[in-house]
Formats: structure tokens, sequence, C-alpha cells
């Protein structure tokens, strides 16, 4: 920060209460050397004396001690009304001299960590109130709530404009949203959705380029209070994360951790482009599903996103820097394969050990005026006995080549049809407008890039309208369907399956993925 030799801070009497207290004492130094009057609370005025700062008590600001292990102490009228006093209001100054009162013109305070630690004692009272009152009186008071906005106030000596202390006010009242916003959701759960208001808060990851495309604008939020995400992803090279590659990792993860709970648990490659997969893979050997992942749409994961669920080592990245990607993401990997991946500075690679680590959460989506939420989906991991199973009987293979093209399907966009067969998928249909283009197009694919589909079973995320699909797929010489039923046509078409000799299972749950 830039230091001061002499008095050039108008400042002249501060309310400071900081739980997160990063270079609060350098920031203060040169202002009480111009004259700062500082009153602070418990645990931030002994840090602040311990770096060298004369500091007030609050109790003797208000003149009253700090009661209940430290909960009342800032929530006093000697402190709201040095707060609230208006400038140039006769009668708001009348009231600060009766009580002999100097009002405050600067604020510095941030709250509790509630979200390190959630409980009952973590939830700041005080602080939201005093940033508040602070906030609500911009047009004299500086207030601050971020440490990265210090250097703003010491860059300019001669004083913040009404304009920088309204977007520091409503940086104040964003962060204090955020924070009760975070601490609803967590005492509330499920029954959230119920409630008339739902609150909603981020915090800043970082800026970005631009949006979807360059003449958007856009920016990295994480929710407060979710206890896992993307942010905390270890950035090992390449270019910076456009907004385009954090959709598509989020859909290449979403897909890998739908298999991190499976029995039997085999390594698991994803390839996505443009937000729905392209290729999956599972293998006992992790270079082999990476290979088998890539072989299933060789052409579409040129440009795309690999994720994985398992330690990259040398094999694996020597198959992923084989072509042009834009992102790969894996729970770890080895020295050794950092160093090939290095060969190819502009790949992004991100190293997320908490990749595979599925939290139950929320999905949203923004409309025009407002945004839906909804809890995530929960796609069957296991085969299920109350499947209704037409037709001969599928063997345990056959079961689990459908239990797995059942769940890829389930994070395809809809309408969508995934073919598949010892655990690598064959072909993908997917955001078709009616289901026959779905299974063209799975079939299609599979027919471009493998010449052997003998065996390959079909999912489908939602039920078929009418039979016209069953014959697309008996033609294909498919003859294992799993799909979830519903349709007034289902007579129709189970009657046309059994005539085609095919097997089909209905689930009786459909996995959309609009």
């Amino acid at each position: 920060m830039t230091s001061h030799s002499k008095k050039n801070f108008s400042f002249q009497n501060a309310l400071v209460s900081c739980s997160d207290k990063t270079g609060l004492a350098d920031f203060l130094k040169p202002l009480q050397r111009d004259g700062l009057r500082i009153v602070s609370t418990g645990g931030t005025a002994n840090y602040l004396r311990e770096a060298g700062l004369k500091v007030v008590d609050v109790s003797e600001q208000t003149g009253f001690q700090e009661v209940m292990d430290g909960r009342v102490k800032t929530l006093h009228p000697k402190i709201h009304m040095a707060l609230l006093a208006r400038e140039g209001n006769a009668e708001d100054t009348a009231v600060l001299h009766e009580y002999g009162i100097e009002a405050f013109d600067l604020v510095v305070g941030n709250l509790y960590p509630f979200e390190s630690a959630p409980s009952v004692e973590k939830i700041d009272i005080g602080g939201p109130s005093f940033l508040r009152s602070a906030s609500k009186n911009f047009e004299r008071i500086t207030v601050l709530c971020d440490p990265a906005d210090y250097g703003r106030v010491l860059e300019k000596p001669e004083g913040l404009t009404l304009e920088d202390r309204r977007q520091l006010a409503a940086k104040v009242f964003a962060h204090t949203s955020a924070y009760d916003a975070m601490i609803s959701r967590h005492f509330a759960g499920d029954s959230a959705l119920d409630f008339r208001d739902y609150g909603l808060g981020g915090e800043h990851v970082r800026a970005l380029r631009y949006g979807e495309n360059p003449q958007q604008k856009a920016a990295w939020f994480r929710i407060r209070g979710e206890r896992s995400g993307l942010h905390q992803a270890r950035i090992l090279q390449g270019k910076e994360l456009s907004y385009n590659n954090l959709i598509d990792l989020e859909a290449a993860i979403a897909t890998v951790r739908e298999f991190s709970s499976t029995p039997n648990r085999l390594s698991t490659c994803v390839a996505v482009k443009h937000n729905s997969p392209c290729g999956v893979a599972r293998s006992s050997n992790p270079a082999k599903a990476a290979e088998l992942a890539i072989a299933a749409d060789s052409q579409s994961v040129f440009g795309g996103i690999v994720a994985m669920d398992f330690k990259l080592d040398v094999p694996v990245a020597e198959i992923v820097t084989g072509l042009f990607l834009e992102c790969v993401v894996a729970p770890d990997l080895t020295r050794e394969a950092a160093v090939v991946l290095s060969k190819k500075k502009n790949l992004r690679v991100l190293i997320w050990p908490e990749l595979t680590e599925r939290s139950e959460t929320f999905r949203y989506r923004s409309i025009s005026g407002g945004f839906l939420v909804q809890t995530a989906d929960q796609v069957e991991s296991e085969w299920s006995e109350s499947w209704r199973v037409i037709g001969e009987a599928p063997s345990e293979q056959i079961r689990q080549d459908l239990l797995f093209a059942w769940q890829v399907c389930a994070h395809l966009k809809s309408n969508a049809i995934a073919i598949t067969r010892n655990s690598q998928t064959l072909g993908l249909g997917m955001g078709q407008v009616n289901r026959v283009d779905a299974v063209e197009n799975a079939i299609s694919r599979m027919r471009r890039f493998h010449k052997n589909t003998d065996g390959a079973v079909l999912a489908s995320d939602a039920f078929f309208p009418f039979a016209d699909s069953i014959d697309l797929i008996c033609e294909a010489g498919i003859q294992y369907i799993i799909q979830p039923g519903g349709s007034v046509k289902d007579e129709e078409v189970i009657a046309r399956a059994k005539e085609k000799g095919l097997t089909m299972v209905l689930t009786g749950r459909r996995h959309f993925a609009h």
C-alpha cells in the first residue's frame, strides 16, 4: 500500500470490527497518523493494539460493557446514532451533541465465518447491523467490507467521490445479503423451495474475458455456503478459463461423478463438447478408459473437454496431448505426467481432489426476470428388480451395459439417446426436437465411428411416444432397450418391440436434461 508522510486524509472517526483482518493494520496506520480516531471491538481491538495503533474500546463509546460473551457490543444507540446521523441535519446534529457522540465517517467490517463452521454461534448480528447502517448513510460515510478495497481508499487521499461511496455501499449490501442467504439455505434445506423469498448469494471468483460470445460481459461467482465447487480446482497450466470452458467442465464433471459411487468401481473418462458428453468409457485400466472415451467419437472430441476420476499418469497424458483439447481435469496427476502436459502450453489443466465427491445441492437456471431452483437429479446407479423387463431376461453383462447407457443418457441434452457396449459409448444423440431424430443421430454416429456394434444396447431419457423409433433401433441391430415408459402409446411400443424380438426394460422414471 502507498505510504503517506504528510496529512492527506480527511477521515476523523472510524468504527472497525473485522473477522478477516487481512491488510487491516497497514490500511489504518497512515490514516491514524493523519488523526483518525479508531473505535473497535474485542479481538479486532487487541489485534490493532498489537500492531501499534491507538484504539478506543467500543464500551468506552457506548458506556456499556460487552456482555454475553461478546454477543452484544455494537448493538447500541451510541453506535448507530453515530452511523445514521445525516450530514447537515440540525436535529441529528443536536442529538449527537446531547449525547457527546462524534459521527463516524469511516466504517470497516466483515462478518463471522459462518461458512467454515456453520453453527448458531457463528451467526453475526452486530456486523450486518452496523455495516447496513453505515451503507444507508453512504452520502457521508465510507464503508468497507472487502480488504481488496483498502488500496482504493489510500490511492485517493483527496477523498472518494459520492459515486465511489455508493459503489462501496452496494458492495456491503451484496455482502450481507449473500451472508444471510447462506444461513437461510443452511437452516432450510429442501424446504427453502417452499419459502416466499429465496436468497442466493455469490462470492466473486474472477472476472471472465467474456461470456458465451465476445460481445457479452461475464464473471464467475461461487455460491456462498456450498460445500464443494469448481473454484476449488487448482489451475496447473494453460490459457485463462473462459465462460464456455466452465460450462463444459461442469458437464464433464457431473457425468464423471455419476459413476463415482457405483459398485465395482472402474476408472471413468468423459469427453464433452458444447455442454454435452460426446464420449464416455470405463475400464479397469485408466489409460484404456481415456482411449475408449476419445475413440467413442473421435471427430466431436476435437476442441473439447476431458474429465477423469483417476490420477492422471504419463500414458493418459500422452493420449490427451495427442489431440487438440481445451481442458483436462482430474483429481490428481503424477509429476511425470505434468511434464508431458506442459508441452501443450495452451492446454488448460485443472487438478481438483474433490472432483468425484457428490454433494446434495440445488440446481439453478435463469429465466427472464427470475430464476428456477430444483434439487439435483438422482440417477439410478444399480439395477432395480422393480424395473419391468419385457422379452428375454438380460444377462448380467447386458444389465451392466444397460445401466451404463441409462446413466450416460441422463447427462445428455433432451431429447437424448445413448447407444453403448462394454462400458463405452458408441453413438449419442442429443438435443433433438423429436425422439426419432435423436435415435437416427445416435445410430449415425455409431456407424460412423464403430465397425463392430454387435451387442450394443440403447437408452432413452424419456418414453418413446410412437413405435417408429423401435423400427429404427431394430434395423440397427440393437436388441436391448432401456427407457422410462409412461406414454399413452406404451402398449403399441411394447407390442412392436415384442414383434421385433427386442428386450425392453421400463424403469418408471425419466431423466430429462433440458
